[in-house]
């Protein structure tokens, strides 16, 4: 099976390079290019072919191409990064087998940051929508000295488009199977000389794909959302711009996934929810104080009530009752704040005989967080955490010689967090975090460039929640990420061909791992965070996208990802068939490899243009199996799905027939192991696989008017 994503590889390489003669013969009368694709999420705008670390970024055009509505839906596009969802949407993401997977009663840092538009939504993955986007930045390794603490695997950072000088806007809908339908429209343009705004919204709904038969209902794990922006940028004078953005997401979506067989045909007898609601401020402050000094601030505030809630037996009160009807909700309140400051060197503030750029800069950051949860025949628990973050960072770029340089970079952040919770247990931390990175970076040629670098990422520790975890067990050290990358990029043939490559090797040291035990006196699941002796993951990433000619084009991202833990052991709960406590016994996990870190990721695609007006486009992507959790071992599935669309356009209008796993492959998204959830089950050592599916096969017509 492992072979089949390889074959694919191969073939889309030969199919491309049968035509590369073709290609070549057509260079004189070739007019298109491939165009220039800039990152925003560094210190500094820079081409991605020219910032020396592994990012990938996914632009509007590959959005529109699989009509994706959510980050889920294009997150292939990047190389060993993956997502699981447990929810109506994909909302924890992974990157290079590095990230959550979940949150329940427990507070989480993440592995990996969100950002959109410079709103903090790191943990809040519903809100990543695609709407009206200009590009997402997928920064793969750890971002120590940029982002600190939240990005020990990496950062999704979002671009919404941004207003412009020039009136332009559009309106349009969409209409698929499972009833699915949407509609957006958008306006941008001058309000004064020197004053531009924006304002989009667009609304999406779908019955969603389960079919529940006890309630005779095909909608109860739906999707209902609703996201409004708005932007204005004030160019007070030559030197200087404000940029205020303005986010409300009114996420209603339904969430019954789960069942006792893993199919689509849910036997639940308690709707579950899963919602968000947002508002959310950012503003920006640009100033060229002199040629050699520039000052950048960045501020933002959001306001966020989330609500997961869920059928906990997955079926009606009718069904063998084996721990009784259990509704289980988890609502909780938000409030983020954060300020930026920095300074970064302009045309002449080199330093160090005029060798070295630099940038410094300060952050604060603080978080408040209320969590209420209301579960059947229990009393209401409750807890508050409170997090601040203060950081000082410091980064130096030097030009070594014509074709060489260096840049190191360093942060150093003080993280507190002070958590509660009506059970009586409490706890706080406070430490001092460091983070960094070195880069060596050598042009080889003029479109050809190498580099080398050590990167240090970290997350913070923390408190486990649960009164009945041990005091051994409570609290939870800070992982750190120890990142060594080998990377390459090319351009050839005028920029046709764009190539990028990256070999890394991960050490993480205090690796945070999620473990999970059954209570009896509860009937739940209690899960809390350890710390494994160390982790290890290497592989490669390759990109490519090649402009062969006018018409066609040809795009490939490759990734292979060995993940493995070390001397990582637990101890385990061993009970009678009464479900009386007779022991435990060790469970040695070291040598497996880890969780949502499938070890190959491929996506690859044609686009034809037989016309001006007309482009058709075929893609693949395939995964393979992987772990759904550390603390057993039940797997996905690996796959191969197949995308199309067929897009028209005709000056303003645009049409476009799509279609998304058109082979109805069945795909993991989410899954559960180690336990019996069926009701008929009596044993303690009864063990189940409980999977749920990803998209089925989606067909639907879009269209648009530009004007």
């Amino acid at each position: 099976m492992k072979t089949l994503p390889l074959s694919l590889a191969i073939a889309s390489a030969i199919s491309a390079s049968m035509l590369a003669n073709v290609a070549i013969a057509e260079q004189a009368t070739k007019t298109v290019a491939l165009d220039v694709v800039t990152v925003s999420a560094d210190f500094r705008d820079t081409d991605v072919q020219e910032l020396p670390e592994a990012v990938t970024v996914i632009g509007a055009d590959n959005i529109a191409l699989r009509s994706a509505e959510h980050l889920e839906s294009v997150l292939s596009f990047a190389p060993n990064v993956n997502f699981s969802s447990g929810s109506s949407r994909g909302r924890y993401f992974q990157i290079r087998g590095i990230g959550e997977r979940s949150q329940f009663v427990d507070p989480v840092n993440p592995s990996v940051g969100l950002m959109i538009d410079g709103i903090d939504m790191t943990g809040l993955g519903g809100a990543a929508t695609l709407f009206d986007v200009q590009q997402v930045e997928v920064l793969r390794g750890p971002q120590g000295t940029r982002f600190g603490a939240n990005a020990l695997a990496g950062m999704i950072n979002i671009q919404t488009k941004a207003a412009t000088k020039e009136t332009e806007g559009y309106v349009a809908g969409k209409f698929g199977n499972y009833n699915t339908h949407g509609q957006s429209a958008a306006i941008s343009g001058s309000i004064s000389d020197n004053v531009q705004g924006r304002i989009a919204v667009n609304s999406f709904q779908s019955e969603g794909y389960m079919e529940n038969e006890y309630l005779d209902k095909s909608n109860t794990n739906n999707l209902d959302e609703v996201v409004a922006r708005g932007k204005i940028q004030w160019q007070p004078d030559s030197d200087s711009e404000f940029r205020l953005t303005y986010l409300l997401v009114d996420i209603d979506n339904g969430y019954d996934a789960f069942t006792l067989d893993s199919s689509r045909n849910s036997l639940a007898d308690e709707v579950g929810r899963d919602s968000q609601d947002t508002d959310a401020f950012a503003i920006s402050y640009d100033r060229e104080l002199s040629d050699a000094l520039i000052l950048e601030i960045d501020a933002s505030a959001s306001w966020n009530q989330t609500e997961y809630s869920y059928d906990e037996d997955w079926v009606s009160d009718s069904y063998p009752p084996k721990w009784g009807t259990v509704f289980d909700a988890y609502i909780r309140d938000e409030q983020r704040d954060s300020i930026e400051i920095r300074l970064l060197s302009g045309a002449n503030g080199k330093i160090f005989s005029s060798t070295t750029d630099w940038v410094a800069g300060i952050y604060w950051m603080e978080r408040d967080q209320d969590l209420e949860r209301n579960r059947t025949g229990k009393s209401q628990y409750r807890n508050a955490l409170a997090v601040q973050s203060f950081s000082t960072y410091v980064e130096f770029d030097t030009s070594i010689s014509d074709t060489s340089s260096i840049s190191y970079g360093v942060r150093a952040e003080q993280w507190k967090n002070d958590f509660s919770a009506s059970d009586g247990v409490e706890g706080d931390t406070s430490e001092i975090l460091f983070g960094g990175k070195v880069t060596l970076e050598q042009l080889i040629t003029h479109n050809h460039l190498s580099y080398l670098s050590l990167a240090r990422g970290y997350k913070p520790g923390g408190v486990n929640s649960d009164s009945d975890v041990s005091e051994d067990n409570r609290t939870f050290d800070t992982e750190t990420n120890n990142t060594v990358e080998l990377g390459f990029k090319s351009s050839l043939n005028n920029d046709d061909l764009k190539t990028r490559l990256a070999v890394f090797y991960i050490q993480r040291e205090n690796q945070q791992i999620k473990s999970s035990y059954f209570d009896p006196a509860s009937s739940s699941f209690q899960d809390y965070l350890a710390n494994a002796a160390k982790g290890e993951n290497y592989g490669l990433e390759l990109e490519s996208t090649w402009q062969l000619l006018d018409a066609l084009k040809w795009d490939l991202s490759l990734g292979y990802l060995h993940s493995e833990f070390k001397e990582y052991e637990y101890e385990k709960n061993v009970y009678d068939a009464s479900w009386t406590l007779i022991g435990s016994e060790t469970v040695d996990k070291s040598g497996r490899s880890q969780a949502h870190a499938p070890e190959y990721s491929l996506a690859t695609g044609v686009h034809f243009s037989p016309s001006e007006f007309l482009t058709l486009s075929i893609e693949s992507e395939a995964k393979d199996e992987f772990y759904f959790s550390d603390s057993h071992d039940e797997k996905s599935r690996a796959y191969v799905i197949w995308h199309a669309q067929a897009a028209f356009k005709d000056g303003p209008f645009e049409v476009s027939l799509y279609g998304r796993n058109l082979t109805n492959k069945e795909t993991d998204v989410r899954g559960f192991g180690g336990f019996s959830n069926d009701a008929r089950s009596t044993q303690p050592d009864d063990e189940g696989r409980y999977a749920q599916l990803g998209e089925p096969r989606l067909v639907g017509i879009e269209g648009r008017y530009n004007f």
